[in-house]
């Protein structure tokens, strides 16, 4: 059942991660969530210094952010965001959703879309009561992980948190960037698993070969 907003408010959903590369798992969750909340749109976000990702060395921020804009092109439903590539030292969701609360005013319904992996160390995050007055989430998860792993963590959870953690389950999240860039390194076809402008950018600028 959709959920529909008061009227006149803008309804979006922040698609957040490293995007190194964006595939095809990211562009369906993104769609999905738009279609089942009814949203005026996906705001993609790729990460600019994530706390969770150091030592881990993504590529170039610029490398991700192009490969970002490409991916969701053709959707006039997507965009995306340089908030968080162009901030200065590490980044943290609290202040980028901070930051569009002041962008799009205090009455906009936000939807943040995380994996469900993630929400079960949410309390980790900084300033994690705050977060849960900024927006919702939404835990993408593969068939039959949601009701198996995260329900049970939910009930450890405050219930004036719950009502601000939806779950949705999709299919094509078994693809990973992780993946992807090992298939690069060892020579394998990748084909598919992105969309192919991504694959020519990335053949084009040697990315993920080293």
């Amino acid at each position: 059942m959709k959920v529909k907003g008061k009227e006149g408010n803008i309804r979006f959903a922040v698609m957040g991660g490293t995007f190194d590369p964006i595939h095809y798992g990211h562009l369906v969750t993104a769609e999905a969530v738009r279609d089942e909340y009814d949203l005026d749109k996906v705001l993609f976000m790729p990460s600019g210094n994530p706390p969770h990702k150091l030592g881990k060395s993504p590529s170039e921020a610029n490398h991700r952010y192009l490969m970002t804009v490409l991916a969701t092109i053709t959707n006039p439903f997507f965009e995306v965001s340089r908030i968080e590539v162009d901030r200065l030292g590490i980044t943290y969701t609290v202040d980028t959703l901070r930051e569009l609360r002041n962008i799009y005013g205090e009455e906009a319904e936000i939807y943040f879309i995380t994996g469900a992996d993630a929400i079960l160390e949410i309390f980790s995050w900084q300033n994690v009561d705050e977060l849960f007055n900024l927006c919702f989430f939404v835990a993408a998860t593969r068939p039959g992980y949601y009701k198996e792993h995260v329900e049970q963590k939910l009930k450890e959870i405050e219930s004036n948190y719950k009502e601000k953690i939806h779950g949705i389950e999709v299919p094509s999240l078994a693809i990973s960037s992780t993946d992807i860039r090992n298939r690069i390194k060892n020579g394998k076809t990748i084909r598919y698993l992105l969309p192919e402008a991504i694959e020519d950018y990335i053949r084009k600028c040697n990315l993920y070969l080293e």
